[in-house]
């Protein structure tokens, strides 16, 4: 599995299907990015100036709203994660 370095995270982005009102699917290049997901990896946090290590605010299995743009799309084993900095992370969804 892949481990992100400092204040990253690796995201495994849920694919949903969206239907319009009218009941017909989108095609993939019409849909919105999806801005929801589950983290499969965390980094152990940046180094501040004296030394210590900030902690994550997530861990790994927490459902995640992130930014819409944030982060570098990677394939890795036939699997597509999202790699992103833990401040582009908005919220945890419980």
């Amino acid at each position: 599995m892949l481990k992100p370095l400092g204040d990253r995270v690796i995201l495994e982005v849920t694919q949903e299907e969206e239907k319009t009102v009218g009941g017909l699917v989108l095609a993939s290049a019409a849909k919105e990015k999806p801005q929801t997901a589950k983290i499969v990896a965390v980094g152990e946090g940046n180094v501040l100036e004296n030394g210590q290590k900030s902690p994550m605010p997530v861990a790994v299995g927490d459902m995640v709203m992130f930014e819409k743009y944030a982060g570098t799309e990677v394939k890795y084993e036939g699997s597509e994660y999202l790699i992103i900095a833990a401040k582009d992370i908005m919220a945890i969804v419980e």
